[in-house]
């Protein structure tokens, strides 16, 4: 069925509760490429359940299912494509925890024979004090779905400064590394089966976008947070092109008075995998 617009604003999903361990902290952290050097006390507390700190992107798998599904919007699920993903962090993300999500429909952009852009919007709130923990906006490209008499004018997307970059960081993906973060919720076999993979068009199965993305807030804590999450207060990118594990990515960063500016590249095959990369941090 096609976009009923304006109507599709009005869906929502509320109250669904979601709960996470210590566990799912330290295989989150893992998943992204964190503790691969058991000595190197930066990372250590991520991964190790002494005084465990929570990755700030670990909000996007915590309440892994919440959400307006694409179905009920009326997208052709197979030419859909997770296009955007973004986090607001409203206090610092427990390393365990209980929340109720609540979902909705934010906008819906009509870009014709191009497709459709559609942002939708999660809100956990902590089960116990009912107090907002962080706001997950996502944003989907639905290359079938166009046309449905919508708003055109999409928001226009955060430009990094023209100088050289003021950090560059590398980071090695691992061969496997798309099978481990799978188990954080995201068990699409476009990022395991060989056969599936090709059949979407690629030659074998792509890392998901949820992984760099957590790279790439790795790479911020990194360059500015002195691994301090709680310090990183929003987190968001454009994906442009998948990653392949086992692929290096260059994190390319800039700061400017808080407001951090990123790409990620793979050099070795000429594509820049994150555009648009837009933190906050004190």
């Amino acid at each position: 069925m096609p976009i009923d617009y304006p109507a599709v604003l009005d869906l929502k999903e509320t109250g669904r509760r979601f709960s996470w361990t210590d566990r799912d902290t330290m295989l989150y952290a893992l998943a992204i490429g964190m503790g691969a050097n058991p000595l190197d006390r930066d990372e250590l507390p991520f991964v190790y359940e002494r005084n465990l700190k929570a990755v700030p992107t670990l909000a996007a798998v915590i309440a892994w299912g919440a959400g307006i599904a694409p179905d009920r919007i009326g997208l052709d699920r197979p030419r859909t494509l997770h296009g955007e993903e973004a986090v607001i962090l409203h206090r610092s993300l427990p390393s365990a925890g209980e929340v109720i999500a609540d979902s909705r429909v934010v906008a819906v952009y009509d870009k014709g024979d191009k497709g459709a852009v559609i942002e939708r919007e999660t809100v956990l709130n902590d089960a116990g004090s009912g107090e907002r923990i962080a706001t997950i906006t996502r944003t989907a490209f639905a290359r079938a779905d166009g046309g449905f008499g919508g708003p055109m004018q999409t928001p226009m997307p955060h430009e990094p400064p023209r100088r050289s970059p003021d950090v560059v960081l590398e980071f090695a993906t691992r061969r496997d590394q798309a099978l481990l973060y799978r188990l954080c919720g995201d068990r699409n076999p476009l990022h395991a089966d060989p056969d599936i993979a090709r059949a979407a068009g690629f030659a074998t199965p792509i890392l998901h976008g949820l992984c760099t993305y957590g790279i790439c807030c790795r790479a911020v804590l990194q360059a500015f947070c002195g691994f301090d999450s709680e310090r990183l207060k929003s987190h968001a990118v454009r994906f442009s092109a998948p990653v392949i594990p086992g692929d290096v990515l260059t994190v390319k960063l800039w700061n400017d008075a808080g407001v951090v500016s990123f790409e990620a590249e793979v050099p070795a095959r000429g594509v820049t995998v994150i555009k648009n990369g837009k933190s906050r941090v004190d």
